[in-house]
């Protein structure tokens, strides 16, 4: 029994020796993925905090490289090839380095993703594209390093970065209306369904293309649909609209109108009424 405990207490103390004590990081990993049209971005990077210094111009220093973030170097990931000011990035992952100056920043795309920091040696062959963009002064700290992805639109996004009172959008494009229109032609050259005549429909109105294919398509589903619901009214109602025919918009809208009220859905009665008001009045 003597043995017994004398091992248990053994196994416990050799257990404490091996325990770590975990503290929170100066500069914690974040990761964002957004999906940008059909294009998935990812971005995986690490979060210095201002913590009373100054920072461009200091910390930083103008003109210089610098990691854009701390440890690692930040990387950015596309699923498809896109466009950042005019210039091509092919589909894959990228490190991305700045260059900070008081008015603009030069932003750099590098192939080689795996370094600590910069690299020791700097590899012109790895620039996959190098762009200039304004920066723009804020008027309160923003604390902690962060990157994030806004102003999305099925085209594109813009890759925001923003620390201490200094904020950049970078701005990208996707190649969504190519993979939209390669799949419409695809699924029209069979046996579409309702769902399909719908979301090409929505499409091309939303787009801005052929607003006579859109309707003849939104009519399509709507044939093939027993009931539409009132969100699909909804979308049929505005391509008449954008196709001049405004008298039977306002009578497709009023049903969608009829049918937000009994599903209590507040936001698509405003939507509708102030359509009919806007209508009516032309």
């Amino acid at each position: 029994m003597k043995k017994l405990v004398s091992s248990i207490l053994l196994l416990t103390i050799s257990f404490m020796g091996y325990s770590q004590i975990e503290t929170p990081q100066p500069s914690p990993f974040a990761k964002l993925e957004q999906k940008v049209g059909l294009t998935d971005v990812t971005l995986e990077y690490s979060r210095p905090s201002m913590r009373g210094r100054t920072i461009f111009g200091d910390l930083v220093p103008y003109g210089t490289l610098w990691r854009t973030g701390a440890n690692a170097n930040t990387k950015i990931t596309f699923s498809d090839d896109v466009r950042v000011d005019g210039q091509s990035l092919v589909a894959g992952s990228y490190a991305l380095y700045t260059i900070p100056n008081e008015e603009s920043w030069d932003v750099i795309f590098y192939s080689n993703t795996e370094n600590w920091g910069t690299p020791q040696v700097w590899d012109d062959t790895k620039v996959a594209a190098k762009i200039t963009v304004k920066s723009y002064p804020l008027p309160f700290d923003v604390q902690t390093f962060t990157l994030d992805i806004s102003n999305l639109t099925n085209g594109g996004a813009t890759l925001d970065l923003i620390w201490e009172k200094t904020y950049l959008g970078i701005p990208f494009t996707v190649p969504t209306d190519n993979k939209v229109l390669a799949s419409i032609n695809d699924v029209m050259s069979g046996t579409p369904t309702a769902k399909d005549y719908y979301a090409a429909a929505v499409y091309y109105s939303e787009e801005n293309k052929n607003i006579e294919r859109a309707k003849e398509w939104i009519d399509k589903a709507m044939s093939m649909t027993e009931k539409p619901a009132y969100w699909q009214l909804r979308q049929q109602s505005l391509i008449y609209a954008k196709s001049g025919n405004k008298m039977e918009a306002i009578e497709i809208a009023k049903k969608s109108l009829e049918g937000a009220k009994e599903a209590g859905n507040a936001d698509y009665v405003k939507m509708n009424m102030d359509s009919i008001e806007e209508w009516e009045g032309m």
